[in-house]
């Protein structure tokens, strides 16, 4: 089945069917690496402007470039934090694992495949709400609200195929009359 937004993942060993996976990073203009060589290049030329003052007389201009630096290092720091946010659901053999990283808090839940319910939070544009259990979910949070439906969309589908799969399986394990 083509999928829009999942993938599928190979079998592993005890597993009789792949898995599907739907991984939503959070999108980001610039990765962890790169924050940092913008960080050294600005604070090169910084530094260079502010010795360049003090060279020339003005020792005050010094110290106020390394505030605007550490300024600035504080808020990159903070926002690297949240580089690795993301939400992962991943659906094996009988259960459904959904995963929401944002910066060091991670919240997880496991439900059963056939006990799931899929639907939107609201309205057609919310957020995503995973039930079952006693646990409830939210997904989707860095999805464009367009996106969210296709989401939706293809848990139930992915759902329904794992359920029929489920079903197919006790009926080929009944003892035969």
């Amino acid at each position: 089945m083509p999928w829009r937004i999942a993938r599928e993942l190979p079998a592993r060993e005890h597993e009789s069917a792949p898995a599907v996976q739907w991984l939503m990073p959070r999108n980001q203009s610039f990765v962890p690496g790169r924050l940092l060589a913008v960080f050294l290049a600005l604070s090169v030329v910084s530094l260079g402007i502010g010795l360049a003052f003090w060279w020339l007389g003005a020792p005050a201009v010094l110290p106020l470039a390394g505030a605007e630096l550490l300024a600035l290092g504080i808020a990159f720091w903070l926002w690297s934090r949240h580089a690795g946010d993301m939400e992962k659901i991943t659906l094996t053999e009988r259960e459904l694992q959904v995963e929401h990283r944002f910066g060091r808090l991670v919240e997880r839940a496991t439900f059963r495949a056939e006990w799931v319910r899929v639907e939107p939070a609201q309205h057609d544009g919310s957020l995503v709400e995973i039930t079952g259990q006693g646990q409830r979910m939210q997904v989707g949070r860095y999805l464009r609200p367009e996106s969210r439906i296709a989401l939706a969309r293809e848990l139930r589908q992915a759902l329904r195929r794992e359920c029929n799969r489920q079903a197919a399986q006790l009926t080929d394990m009944e003892p035969q009359r």
